[in-house]
């Protein structure tokens, strides 16, 4: 088994180039990697059985009942899933039919769910896929191999020339590039809310609730409700298959169909609930995050001390003070991938250069940095 996930490991491998944030990597590494394992195991019939199997006749053969109920779906009454088992009913939502047809509740996902699986994986790697286009391996480009920070002093002071030459002659130049990453995580956000009313789509209107009903279920008594997973993702339902008798009458053939698949089933749905609503608020509380930054320099110069505490007040207050928000964005990406002691150095060299250098502003702004630094408003 450990064969067919062995290609999955390269998606949660860690990359020394630190681009994003951790919940954004949640999206695109630990839930791709999720959903394709999900995605193979349903498809594994040495792991889950048959997909199906039905009670079938000697007029029948089993092959041709097996495939006519797994392709042309299966159903269960609505009215017979609180019926009493074994006496009533022989399983929840089975048994008899005739002049039940708008009772009928029709399950036709099954047989879609590894694809469903398979989409909904590149759909949560597609903001990682733009990232990376739009990043075009900057922040790579500007590290220089300066996160290990094992090199001659003259390489080094190079190294840190140069870098710190970029940062001065683009100051003011990322904004562009800072909100195209925020527009990815908003994107990854948009995502994982819209997955979660495909699959409700994808199940009858039923998955919105499904973990909230299951826990309701698990502390009411068990008698006087009805199972929210069996109700979803029955072991047992019905199938009609019709054929011609040897009269050339058209002959209806009632048959019950075991779904072993669907034990498999409710297992990663129940566990996908509760994974995408946990992604939804962390997502949620990060587009905040976001928010707050972008019109509060005030915070990004706490954050900036906060995670990086060898640089000196001073000079991120001059820093921030004197730059635009994808600056700090910049910086900040930086700070989490160069070696600690040089990247305090360059930012007390860009700092020193921005103090001596007063001219160093955007034509006719004279005095956006106290207004920028009071009220926090610079978006562009």
């Amino acid at each position: 088994m450990l064969d067919i996930f062995r290609g999955l490991k390269s998606l949660v491998k860690i990359s020394h180039v630190n681009t994003d944030s951790p919940v954004f990597r949640l999206h695109y590494s630990i839930t791709v990697m999720i959903l394709m394992a999900f995605s193979l195991i349903v498809t594994t019939k040495q792991y889950v059985g048959n997909p199906i199997d039905c009670v079938h006749t000697k007029d029948i053969p089993e092959e041709v009942l097996n495939t006519y109920c797994w392709i042309h779906s299966t159903y269960a009454l609505k009215s017979l899933f609180l019926k009493k088992v074994g006496s009533e009913v022989p399983y929840p939502g089975v048994g008899n039919s005739d002049g039940k047809s708008v009772d009928k509740k029709i399950y036709k996902y099954y047989q879609w769910v590894c694809f469903c699986l398979f989409f909904q994986a590149i759909l949560f790697y597609t903001p990682r896929w733009l990232w990376k286009s739009w990043e075009g391996g900057k922040i790579h480009a500007l590290m220089m191999d300066l996160d290990i920070g094992i090199c001659s002093e003259i390489e080094k002071k190079q190294k840190k020339k140069l870098l710190l030459d970029y940062l001065w002659d683009n100051l003011r130049y990322h904004n562009w590039w800072a909100y195209r990453y925020y527009i990815c995580e908003l994107l990854s956000l948009i995502n994982v809310i819209g997955q979660m009313f495909l699959m409700n789509r994808f199940f009858d209107g039923e998955f919105m609730t499904f973990g909230l009903d299951v826990i309701t279920h698990m502390e009411a008594d068990q008698e006087d409700r009805m199972d929210p997973m069996i109700y979803i993702f029955p072991r047992m339902t019905k199938c009609t298959f019709y054929k011609y008798g040897v009269s050339g009458e058209v002959e209806r053939h009632d048959a019950i169909c075991i779904l072993p698949l669907n034990v498999v089933n409710e297992k990663i749905y129940i566990f996908l609930w509760f994974w995408f609503i946990i992604l939804t608020i962390l997502t949620s509380l990060t587009i905040l995050y976001r928010v707050i930054i972008i019109f509060s320099p005030r915070m990004r110069v706490y954050l900036l001390r906060l995670r990086f505490r060898l640089v000196r007040r001073d000079a991120i207050e001059i820093i921030v003070r004197r730059s635009k928000m994808g600056d700090w964005f910049l910086l900040y990406r930086l700070g989490e991938n160069l070696d600690s002691i040089i990247f305090r150095d360059v930012m007390q060299d860009l700092a020193n250069r921005l103090h001596n250098n007063q001219h160093h502003r955007v034509p006719g702004m004279k005095d956006v940095d106290k207004i920028e630094y009071g009220f926090g408003v610079n978006l562009f």
